[in-house]
């Protein structure tokens, strides 16, 4: 998919892609390219939703998760090797 600004530098996001992602985008820049991130209407709620299974898990819980991931990418990359 591609786009183009017109003479006073807006560009128009398909409405396929507002409809799915929304109307707000921060904008980032790179030194090769630019991306648009798209802003939760409600960014407290997006989070909140975001979080909503870290409430029921123990710290503990969540450390083995990130070590037991943190051992498959490990593996993972010895394997491609």
């Amino acid at each position: 998919m591609s786009a183009e600004t017109d003479r006073q530098g807006r560009l128009y996001i398909p409405k396929e892609v507002r409809e799915k992602y929304g109307e707000k985008y921060h904008i980032v820049t790179y030194e090769d390219r630019i991306e648009l991130i798209p802003v939760a209407d409600d960014p407290l709620a997006a989070v909140r939703e975001a979080a909503g299974g870290l409430r029921e898990a123990s710290i503990e819980e969540i450390r083995e998760d990130i070590e037991s991931e943190a051992k498959a990418d490990a593996r993972e990359k010895d394997a491609d090797r």
